[in-house]
This record gives structure tokens, sequence and C-alpha cells, in this order.
């Protein structure tokens, strides 16, 4: 359990470390694009900006510590009960937001400090009841229907992004954290890893079903960082990666908490996502200095507006 926990926050360090270093790149790139240049017709950004934002040198570091934190949130994955493995990992949304301070300029609330510190102590309280993790096996079916909806979230979310533009910041974040939830299920359920054999894994759906989301995850979120609030698009990313891998694996995989604090661990689940959407919800930092996220720029030179930004 002790080497479960620690590499679900190692994996959260990781990660949170990395969107906000993705937001700096996002931005980075938006600020060199022609305001019109960088968007579709409905607002939203495009592919073409999407991959400038992609080649920034803050991204690419921001992505390697991604990969680092998918391979440990795997690792946790199956240490760990997913209610518990899932939301200590997406405690990274305390990491954004305070590197976010510095990083990006922001000035945090009262109500989003109140906010984090809600999460924080939600995952104390998790951590406290969490019990055993339950199996890695689950019927064929079910890992062709866990394909079926990671394909069905990332062409939604592409789609929906196309259409809505800068108003799909939210649910692009949220979109992504349900590719991510969907990534953690997959790892949980994957064939051929214990004891390892090759070709159960090459023909196992769920392997499929983990490089869809961890792919079409990374590019909504992108774009989520691109068109919304590093805080807000993340908190929302939270509440999709812990609800859904949270639920699978108690009511489908054998999940428990320790005997008499099943009521801790669901109190310290529902205060993780409320204090995830509240910090969503006071999370929208429009008028952060763009000047803060790069020293380079000079505050009294006029600077494009970042395309697709709201």
């Amino acid at each position: 359990m002790l080497i479960g926990l620690l590499t679900a926050i190692a994996a959260s360090i990781c990660y949170g470390t990395g969107s906000v270093l993705q937001a700096v790149g996002s931005r980075r790139a938006a600020r060199a694009t022609p305001a019109d240049a960088g968007v579709t017709a409905h607002g939203g950004p495009n592919l073409s900006s999407t991959a400038k934002a992609a080649m920034t040198w803050e991204f690419i570091v921001g992505t390697i510590l991604d990969f680092a934190g998918f391979g440990l949130g795997a690792l946790a994955s199956r240490m760990l009960p997913l209610f518990l493995s899932q939301t200590v990992i997406s405690a990274n949304l305390v990491i954004t937001a305070v590197l976010s301070v510095r990083m990006l300029g922001i000035r945090l609330t009262r109500k989003e400090w109140v906010s984090i510190g809600v999460v924080c102590t939600a995952l104390v309280l998790l951590a406290s009841a969490a019990g055993h993790e339950g199996g890695h096996h689950a019927p064929i079916a079910t890992h062709w229907w866990l394909l079926a909806v990671t394909a069905l979230i990332i062409v939604g979310g592409t789609v929906a992004v196309r259409l809505l533009g800068g108003r799909a910041a939210i649910l692009a974040g949220l979109l992504s954290g349900l590719a991510f939830g969907a990534l953690g299920v997959g790892v949980r359920i994957l064939n051929g890893i214990d004891p390892f054999d090759p070709a159960a894994l090459l023909t196992d759906p769920a392997l499929y079903a983990i490089v869809l989301a961890g792919t079409g995850g990374m590019y909504l979120h992108t774009v989520a960082l691109q068109i919304g609030s590093v805080n807000g698009a993340t908190a929302a990313l939270v509440v999709g990666e812990t609800v859904l891998p949270g639920a699978i694996g108690v009511l489908w995989l054998g999940d428990a908490s320790r005997p008499g604090l099943a009521w801790l661990a669901v109190a310290g689940f529902v205060l993780a996502v409320a204090g995830a959407v509240a910090v969503a919800w006071y999370g929208n930092h429009d008028g952060a200095d763009p000047a803060a996220a790069d020293p380079a720029v000079d505050p009294a030179a006029p600077a494009p507006e970042p395309a697709g930004v709201s």
C-alpha cells in the first residue's frame, strides 16, 4: 500500500508540473500566431496551432513528464484501488495551481486555496479508508466496450471542440479526463502482464483503448489549455479521470475500503470531486498577466491576443 501511494504521488507531481509547462508552451505559441491564423471558423484552435504548441520546448518537457507520470500511474493503478490511485494522481491539480502562480502569473483567490485544501483533506481521508485492490480480470466483452467508449469520447470531443470553439474549454478538459480514466481502467484489466504473454497483450482490445485514450486525451487536454484556464481545464480533467474509474473499480473489479470505513471512503471521494469542481468554478483567470509566463515579453509592448483564448 505504501509503495503504491508513493508511486501515485510521484505520478501526480509529474502530471501537475507537466500541465503547467504545457500551458506555458501553448500560450507562447499562441502569442506568436496571428489571431486569425490559428482558429477554426467556430473559434477553436486548429490542428496547425495545436501542433505549433506541441513543438515548444516547454511543451516537450511537459510531455516527457506526462509519459513519466503515465508509467508511474499505470503501476499505481495495479497496486491500489482505482478510487484511491486515480484520486491521488488527480491531486496534480494542487501542483498545477501552485506552479501556475509563478509560471503563468496567476493569483489564486481565497476560495481557490480553500478548494485546494478540501482536495488535500479528501486525499487523506481516502488514503485512511482504502482497503485492498480488487482483481485484474474482466470479461473480454468489457475490453471491447472500453475500446468503443474510448473511441466515442475522443471523436465526440474533437467534434465538440470544432463546433463550440472557445466555449468548449471545460468540456474538452472533462472529456480528456474521461479518456485518462479509461486509460487507468485499461491498465488495470490489461491481459498479458502477469504473467507476461506478448500474444495475449497484443490481441487485447484494452491495449488499443490505452493507446487511443492516451493520445486522444493528450490532444483534448492540450486544446483545453489553449482555450481556457489551466486550473479550470485541469480541474475538469480531475473529475473525469476520478469518478468513472473509481465507480468501475468498486462496482466491477472488487475494489473495497477497510472494514467499517466505507463511509469515510465515500466522504473522501465526494469531497475530492467537490473540491475539484470548486477550483474549476473559481479558476477562471482571464486576467492573468501574460508577461509573467514569459519573462522575455515586454509588458509595455502590445501583444497579439492568444488564438482562441476566452
